[in-house]
């Protein structure tokens, strides 16, 4: 995942001469949340909105923006809640100036919650919604007529990177308690691999369209209600109950790296009810993401190998969960299954 670039403010004149009343601008403030585009609140005398600047390479390009655009428009056909983008004068969503892409959102007034906010009844809500996106992904979106496998990872590719981290770990400099906590999980995930490196899974075809980054970040509620779900970069055809998986390990996760399993079961039972998957598919999802966990070490290439160091404050529960999931697997195999 590399870093975005700096860039610099965005033309507000040229951007809304292209819409209709749109208001002259009054502040224009950095939304500090996300870690891959960059975006701002937009305040004018109409009104307030959220821009959104693509900078992140493998999304940024005009066409894959407006798929991600249309797909919003039809789920909030099907009353999804989403935030589709508005339309300019000639019907477009995407401003391109000065060769990047810019969209103009309606601001939702909203905040974040994570799953410690979440009550056991709101839980099961936030699983019945990512199978109603996976259902109606599925009536607005083509069929992926390439059918691919998806490469589960290579243990011996983790280990050389594990190797190499540990040395960029222990030469950084001024060491700190992050050094000294990396160190440490790195050698321990390699005794882990080397103890299930039997057990890597086989690759996975992929099961459908899915939002590709479904996290707190990315869901704003209003009350106890979810208003809407944004950031649709990682649209994308993946195993769609990975993606349910993915994101209750994020939820759910508490700060000493466990899951809260009675939320995760209650979230699990109505996402299969609400996108008609069974136990077993849930279980090779279980599987498949447990090992994409045991060798992920993306927030750690990001501080050594790119120098940056946003991501550091997941580090103790993200390392922490692989480890515990590893140890507790059938407990957490039976609670998205059971």
């Amino acid at each position: 995942m590399p870093r975005s670039s700096a860039t610099a403010p965005p033309p507000l004149g040229e951007l809304l001469r292209r819409y209709e009343n749109p208001g002259e601008p009054l502040s224009c403030e950095p939304v500090t949340q996300g870690l891959l585009n960059r975006g701002y609140r937009l305040a004018t005398t109409r009104g307030a909105y959220f821009l959104k600047q693509h900078v992140d390479a493998p999304t940024a390009d005009r066409a894959t923006i407006v798929r991600q655009h249309r797909a919003t428009q039809r789920l909030q056909s099907l009353g999804v809640p989403v935030a589709p983008p508005v339309q300019d004068t000639a019907g477009d969503t995407v401003a391109v100036i000065g060769g990047r892409c810019y969209a103009l959102h309606p601001w939702v007034d909203g905040r974040h919650r994570g799953g410690a906010q979440l009550t056991t009844a709101e839980s099961r809500r936030l699983g019945a919604l990512l199978g109603r996106v996976h259902t109606a992904l599925e009536r607005v979106m083509e069929a992926d007529p390439h059918e691919c496998e998806h490469l589960s990872a290579d243990p011996d590719e983790t280990f050389a990177l594990i190797d190499e981290l540990l040395e960029l770990a222990r030469s950084h400099r001024p060491r700190d308690t992050f050094d000294t906590l990396a160190e440490h999980r790195l050698l321990e995930r390699r005794i882990l691999l080397e103890r299930h490196a039997d057990r890597r899974p086989p690759p996975g075809t992929a099961g459908g369209w899915v939002h590709g980054d479904f996290h707190p970040l990315n869901l704003l509620y209003q009350g106890a209600e979810p208003a809407a779900i944004v950031d649709w970069d990682r649209l994308g055809v993946q195993p769609r109950a990975e993606e349910a998986v993915r994101a209750a390990a994020i939820f759910f996760v508490r700060p000493a790296g466990e899951l809260e399993l009675p939320k995760v079961r209650a979230y699990a039972r109505a996402y299969r009810r609400a996108a008609g998957a069974d136990g077993p598919e849930l279980a090779a999802a279980v599987h498949r993401v447990w090992w994409e966990r045991l060798n992920d070490f993306w927030i750690l290439r990001w501080r050594y190998q790119l120098h940056d160091r946003r991501a550091d404050p997941q580090f103790p529960a993200v390392s922490a969960l692989a480890v515990w999931w590893t140890r507790e697997y059938e407990a957490v195999c039976e609670a998205f299954t059971g």
